[in-house]
């Protein structure tokens, strides 16, 4: 039996570039991991894949992600064996906080426990690029990594400084392609600019460099999309946080701060004024794990 945390993420910075001609969207952005994440346990089990899930109604099992993970995992591998997966869920869907894919990561990772040696690192970051775009980051050794491509391409980094995130986890749920036909509507009526953009380590490394950079390309779509989202936003950014942004391409918010009681005191207040959303205090995760297990040649 394997127990695992998959842990949420957050974009420090979100940038949609050129779009291929797949439909694929070139994306460059910033991850960093979450204390905050769900919960799983793996068993093996003499065949097939079995899904329990606790917390929330994640629709049918066949399309979610960890049981595609573990589907695919054992087809590729040639394990004939099955496994039980019990998936305890706190991160919301449609968010922006990367909760399926990193429950389809944390599955890769348990499965690669259970049968170790089935599958090479390369072969499990291709299975893990298969499922979805963010799915890789969460197989990276690093809680925090520099992405490009279609966010298969990465580069760990070392974890930024140990700081407090408040989550904003609204009522609003937008689904991924919705938000990239509002991005795409949007730079039809007025292309976006191009500006030079220098990366070094020094500039990933504290908190002070990384805000500078701090952007979401999704976030004036989205919000003129669901304006409740921007007067939560609004009100996030007045308590003073180090960032504050949408979360991935929404409906999740964050904010970044330099200490628990500043984000305790805007937890309170947000509370008070939006007693109909939830605000999750968590905190930029430090925990690094060993590159998935490779098998010989």
């Amino acid at each position: 039996m394997v127990r695992l945390r998959a842990h949420g993420k957050i974009n420090l910075f979100l940038r949609v570039l050129a779009r291929e001609a797949s439909g694929f969207h070139q994306l460059e952005t910033l991850f960093a991991a979450l204390e905050f994440g769900d919960d799983l346990m793996l068993e093996p089990t003499e065949r097939g894949v079995t899904l329990e899930v606790t917390g929330a109604d994640l629709g049918p099992v066949e399309e979610n992600l960890a049981f595609r993970a573990a589907q695919g995992f054992l087809a590729e591998a040639g394990v004939r064996d099955g496994v039980r997966i019990h998936l305890e869920k706190r991160i919301p869907v449609q968010a922006g906080l990367g909760g399926g894919s990193s429950d389809a990561a944390a599955t890769l990772r348990g499965l690669d426990v259970l049968f170790p040696g089935r599958l090479s690192r390369d072969d499990l970051l291709r299975l893990a690029a298969s499922l979805g775009s963010d799915v890789p980051f969460f197989l990276s050794p690093s809680p925090l990594a520099l992405a490009w491509g279609r966010g298969d391409r990465l580069l760990p980094l070392p974890p930024l400084p140990r700081a407090p995130v408040l989550l904003a986890l609204t009522r609003v749920g937008v689904e991924t392609p919705l938000a990239y036909r509002l991005l795409a509507r949007q730079r039809e009526e007025t292309p976006p600019g191009r500006r030079p953009v220098l990366f070094d380590r020094g500039a990933l490394a504290d908190w002070a460099g990384v805000s500078v950079l701090a952007e979401n390309h999704f976030q004036k779509v989205v919000f003129r999309a669901f304006p409740p989202l921007e007067d939560v936003f609004v009100a996030l950014q007045a308590t003073d946080p180090r960032l504050c942004l949408l979360a991935g391409s929404g409906g999740a918010l964050f904010a970044v701060y330099g200490s628990r009681e500043e984000a305790l005191k805007a937890r309170d207040r947000l509370k008070a004024r939006f007693p109909k959303d939830r605000f999750v205090l968590t905190w930029t995760s430090q925990e690094t794990e060993e590159p998935p297990r490779a098998s010989g040649g």
